[in-house]
């Protein structure tokens, strides 16, 4: 993952792990063995769902926070100051993650829930469904970003100062966007419970994860180099975990319906590719350089899926359909993302014979 040096020099990322290349395949596994289990064993599943501090169910939560705050550990908001150096990759970046993304996935969803797929979804999910797949889009990507931007040689600072900086208006634009779009889409707005979530989901692991980072910075690059190696397992595996329990409760809807995972998949696709090839195009025209305009193309069609797992559950429930559209996301965030790198990497030559300088 991208950091800085305390001589504020970039620090490569690693190549994908075999965890992380293989992530849809674990959650393939996750999704059987939740299933499986939640037949087998109800009970113990039940009182895992009953489990709620004001509408928030506590090992999930904590789960989640096991999730988010390792990679939030890799965000240095000391690197906002650089935003102005690639201001125009920064701008389409912001313009596609908060003016485009989220309202294009809404109208995705309202096309083909409620419209194109609805004779075949349960009725009572369609506006559930709905939600998850806004919640999927509402919040840009802060952690596999790194990878993917690594992966098309993406300019190491410009990833990081644009994380940092959509984190910190994820802060405060998350929970408004969320509740305009529900709003726009008939769907009830539990304030209260939104509000809750970004405190949660966002600022509480944010307030940790940076008090943490800088703990650990004191004791030198090595020492955090070494936490972050040592931690950085941890968020896959509260992913998982967590994809166990939400599929043990999913279990029955998803055997009477499999081919609701494929018909939510058709949506969360188009928006992907619609936005990366948005963003890459914008690039091109304003004479960004391709080392930004790819990064700031997979910055701007992926999903932060662990906030909006989380929120789903928070909102809707362990067996609500916006629980399971969230699921959907992460179980093709992987190969869709790997594809857009692909499409990047190979189109080069045409981006840089045409960009202005």
């Amino acid at each position: 993952m991208s950091t800085l040096t305390s001589a504020g020099r970039a620090q490569a990322p690693a190549p994908m792990s075999v965890f992380e290349r293989y992530l849809t395949v674990w959650v393939l596994l996750c999704i059987v063995a939740g299933i499986l289990l939640g037949q087998m064993l109800p009970g113990p599943f039940q009182a895992i769902g009953r489990m709620e501090l004001a509408r928030v169910n506590i090992p999930v939560g904590l789960l989640i926070w096991v999730m988010v705050i390792p990679m939030l550990l890799k965000v240095d908001f000391g690197a906002l100051h650089q935003v102005q150096q690639h201001w125009r990759g920064i701008g389409v970046t912001l313009f596609v993650n908060w003016a485009v993304k989220p309202f294009s996935m809404a109208l995705l969803a309202w096309v083909f829930v409620r419209q194109v797929f609805s004779p075949y979804l349960p009725a009572n999910q369609l506006d559930s469904y709905i939600a998850g797949l806004i919640l999927l889009a509402a919040a840009p990507c802060t952690a596999m970003v790194f990878v993917w931007s690594r992966l098309t040689n993406g300019h190491p600072l410009f990833t990081l100062s644009q994380v940092a900086l959509n984190d910190t208006i994820m802060v405060f634009a998350f929970a408004p966007i969320v509740a305009l779009l529900l709003g726009l889409s008939s769907i009830t707005v539990p304030w209260d419970t939104l509000l809750a979530s970004v405190l949660l989901y966002i600022v509480v692991p944010v307030l940790i994860a940076q008090g943490w980072r800088k703990a650990l910075l004191a004791k030198g690059q090595a020492a955090f180099d070494a936490a972050l190696a040592r931690i950085g397992p941890w968020s896959i595996s509260a992913l998982l975990a967590t994809l166990v329990l939400l599929f043990a409760f999913q279990g029955a809807a998803i055997l009477q319906q499999p081919l609701v995972i494929a018909m939510l998949a058709v949506p969360i696709l188009i928006q992907v590719f619609f936005n990366s090839a948005l963003a890459y195009w914008l690039n091109r025209q304003l004479g960004e350089s391709h080392h930004v305009a790819c990064p700031s193309a997979l910055i701007g069609a992926s999903n932060f899926f662990e906030l909006a797992v989380a929120a789903a559950i928070s909102l809707f429930g362990f067996e609500s359909g916006a629980a399971l559209a969230t699921v959907v996301g992460v179980l093709i965030e992987v190969p869709v993302m790997l594809l857009v790198v692909r499409a990047v990497n190979r189109s080069k030559g045409w981006y840089e014979a045409g960009a202005r300088g």
